[in-house]
Parts: C-alpha cells; structure tokens; sequence
C-alpha cells in the first residue's frame, strides 16, 4: 500500500484568492473547496451536495462561475479564485449584489447565498459577453449582450438550488443590479 503523503503525491501551486496570493502544497486529490475552507479558512463556500448539483460551492475562477467542489486545486496553479468573502473588499461597502440581496430578502436560511451571489455575478458576465443560455431569443444576434429578463435570470441561476425556496427575490436581487 502506497502512502498519500509521499512527495509524489503533492504539488506546490500558487492561487491568487480574493486579490492576495496563496503559495500552498497540496495533495493531487484536494479539491478547490477544502482548500478554501480548510486551509485558507475561507467559509463562505458552502459543501451542500459534494456533486455538483447544488451550486453552495460556486465560486469565480478566472472571472468564471464554477462549482468548487469538483475543481481539483492542482489543476488551477496561477488562477485568481473569488469567493463571497472577496466581493467586497476589507471594511468596504457589500458588493452590490450582496446588497441587493439584503434589501430583497433573497435569502432565508443562508447557507446558499454565497453559491447563489458568486453565480449571478457569473452569469451577469456571461450575459454581458454574449454567451446564450437555452432561453434566449434564437434570433437574437450572436456575440452581442443577452438581454436579462426574469426567464434569462431563471434559467441561467438553475444550477443553483435555494432549500428555502428564495427564488423570486433572488430573480429580484439580480434585476436590481442590471446595468
């Protein structure tokens, strides 16, 4: 039996998360996720289903939405990684959105608000730069910002799952930050 804490088994990577860089060894099967949580000690990210299904997890890696519990970290050596936590800034003002969904009451319990943030300011990006999503007008030309109205905002925050049921104020949270 091979033990997993062997040289070979671990990699030096270099993250930068929330603007400041993180020099960490990790092992080959440590994913974005603990390492956040457990080594940085970034808790906003949420372990909800540990599948990819839920959305607790998301996170922004090179300005990109993904699911942090399916991202092995050796994998991302020299990403810039967001979290909740880096929205806003030390002692600043909430990020818009963050605001937008205290003034809605976007949340209920919680726990998938960070996922819920860090994917709408996903999705703002991917609308801004053109990128469909399986509502959006066929017709409407390619490349060129999406439109988002409440069915676009749905669709495209469908990968993120809300236990309490917060959706329509968090379509609402969203609308308000629409440029």
């Amino acid at each position: 039996m091979t033990s997993t804490h062997e040289p070979g088994h671990r990699s030096e990577i270099t993250l930068r998360v929330n603007g400041k860089p993180h020099t960490v060894s990790v092992d080959h099967r440590r994913i974005l996720l603990d390492l956040l949580r457990e080594d940085l000690d970034l808790t906003g990210s949420k372990k909800g289903c540990d599948h990819g299904q839920c959305g607790a997890c998301t996170v922004l890696v090179d300005g990109r939405r993904l699911n942090s519990c399916l991202l092995l970290a050796v994998t991302l050596d020299g990403s810039e990684v967001t979290t909740v936590e880096g929205l806003g800034g030390e002692g600043e003002e909430p990020h818009p959105l963050q605001r937008a969904f205290l003034d809605r009451d976007a949340f209920q319990c919680g726990y998938c608000t960070p996922g819920q943030i860090c994917s709408a300011l996903g999705m703002l990006a991917e609308a801004a730069a053109g990128h469909p999503s399986h509502v959006t007008d066929p017709d409407a030309p390619s490349g060129r910002p999406v439109r988002l109205d409440r069915a676009e905002i749905r669709e495209r925050m469908s990968g993120n799952l809300c236990r309490c049921g917060a959706y329509p104020r968090i379509v609402e949270a969203v609308e308000d930050v629409i440029p």
